[in-house]
């Protein structure tokens, strides 16, 4: 196989460039895939930028999730030509990973792409599409339904939040979203959201109770927002906890957890068994209007664009997802 581009990252530091690398230079696996698409994520950009300590090994290729064309594969389960997807496994962080023409990766980490899902549109839900899909189906195992009440969603006009605001809309919920970008109020009531609040609106206090509001919430924030949200949310409500953007410590009391019942749920799409896997994808194509997707796309770069398109998504001046196109199909 012939050179081809990939974007490499160096140390803890965030030194980075774009080279040309051959199969040799990859991670074992058993599946060679020619990657059409892959998509910028909050992790991606910390590694990049080192800003964040993700990587497990060095020099590593970016990029915690790929969908494209099965080259070769010494797995009877996939043959050349078969449109794949890969998400979590440690793509990205311990394993080379999607911001590279050509990928390799062991075969129990690759998902058949579903029916009906474009590789574009893959990517465009990407590792953010899949982790809000997880989220509410661990929510609904856990007793969450439309009757409990509003659902919140926090940070929504980024990835995560975005799908979650459409899926949960779509399944019936009543969504809120909570937003500090004034000008996204459009975007968020297009995508399913019945109210849209700025997050300054919201009173960080020290009160271990306050007035139960939501019937759940997907939290991409973290910090005093999860803090706020498990004081307000209604008994027996599910807060799915995923993002960390405003900050990693979580001071609250048990009183909302031995009084209302409140479920904190940790979501974490890296380690989700290929069978839960499977299933996530297949509601996201069973459950997600597809007139939704182009909304979600904040741009769709090359290679060569990601350094600034890192910066955009930590700084957080933007709505939906960038796509980062590799090849064509």
């Amino acid at each position: 196989m012939t050179g081809f581009r990939a974007f490499r990252i160096y140390d803890q530091q965030g030194t980075a460039r774009l080279e040309t690398l051959r199969l040799d230079d990859l991670g074992a696996g058993d599946v060679v895939i020619r990657a059409c698409y892959s998509s910028v994520n909050y992790k991606d950009a910390l590694a990049a930028t080192g800003k964040g300590s993700i990587l497990r090994r060095f020099p590593l290729v970016g990029g915690v999730d790929v969908a494209g064309v099965v080259e070769r594969s010494g797995d009877a389960c996939f043959n050349p030509g078969d449109e794949v997807l890969v998400t979590g496994c440690g793509l990205g962080e311990s394993h080379d990973g999607g911001f590279a023409e050509v990928v390799r990766v062991p075969a129990d980490w690759v998902v058949p792409l579903p029916a009906g899902l474009s590789l574009r549109d893959a990517m465009v839900l990407g590792t953010a599409g899949f982790t809000a899909a997880l989220a509410i189906d661990r929510m609904e195992q856990n007793g969450q339904t439309p009757a409990l009440g509003p659902v919140l969603v926090s940070g929504a006009s980024g990835g995560v939040g975005s799908v979650a605001v459409d899926l949960l809309s779509g399944s019936g919920y009543e969504v809120v979203a909570l937003s500090r970008k004034p000008d996204s109020d459009g975007y968020l009531a297009a995508l399913g959201a019945s109210r849209v609040l700025d997050t300054g609106s919201v009173v960080h206090g020290d009160a271990p109770l306050e007035k139960a509001q939501w019937g759940g919430a997907v939290d991409n924030v973290g910090g005093d927002t999860l803090a706020w949200l498990t004081r307000t949310v209604r008994p027996w409500g599910s807060i799915a906890g995923i993002g960390l953007a405003g900050g990693m410590q979580l001071n609250t009391t048990v009183m909302p957890f031995i009084l209302r019942g409140v479920s904190l749920l940790g979501i974490t799409s890296a380690n989700c068994p290929m069978e839960r896997r499977r299933k996530v994808w297949q509601r996201l194509v069973t459950d997600l209007r597809p007139r939704q997707l182009e909304r979600m796309i904040a741009g769709v770069v090359g290679l060569d664009e990601l350094p600034g398109v890192f910066d955009r998504v930590l700084s957080g001046n933007h709505r939906g997802r960038f796509v980062v196109r590799l090849t064509d199909h």
